[in-house]
């Protein structure tokens, strides 16, 4: 007859953070190991790949850890990949680039109005 397993904690519900394996002792006995959560890594927030360069943790355990394993040295360097960055310093150079042409075409009509 198979041995009997206790749980370990006082959740007996089948929920995902309750995940449990049997597990073998050294002495022979059959326990209960409880398996933590997987982590997923951060996501971009434009694209959504994982940021490459951070961590996947889960969100406690980003107190315990260093800045420079949260982040990248960029510009939105921990929520923005380096190709959405590199598109908005893009779109922002060229909005800028929209604007200054159409001042210097309305400072060119001016005169020929007259």
């Amino acid at each position: 007859m198979a041995q009997r397993v206790t749980l370990r904690k006082r959740n007996p519900y089948n929920t995902t953070s309750n995940r449990r394996r049997v597990v073998k002792t050294p002495g022979g006995k059959l326990v209960y190991h409880h398996i933590k959560k997987l982590a997923t890594a951060p996501k971009c927030g434009d694209c959504g790949i994982a940021l490459p360069g951070i961590i996947a943790l889960r969100p406690r355990q980003y107190a315990t850890v260093s800045k420079t394993k949260k982040t990248v040295r960029r510009a939105y360097g921990g929520s923005r990949c380096g190709d959405c960055v590199r598109q908005r310093i893009l779109r922002a150079f060229l909005v800028e680039e929209a604007k200054i042409v159409k001042k210097v075409i309305k400072s060119q009509q001016k005169p020929g109005r007259k």
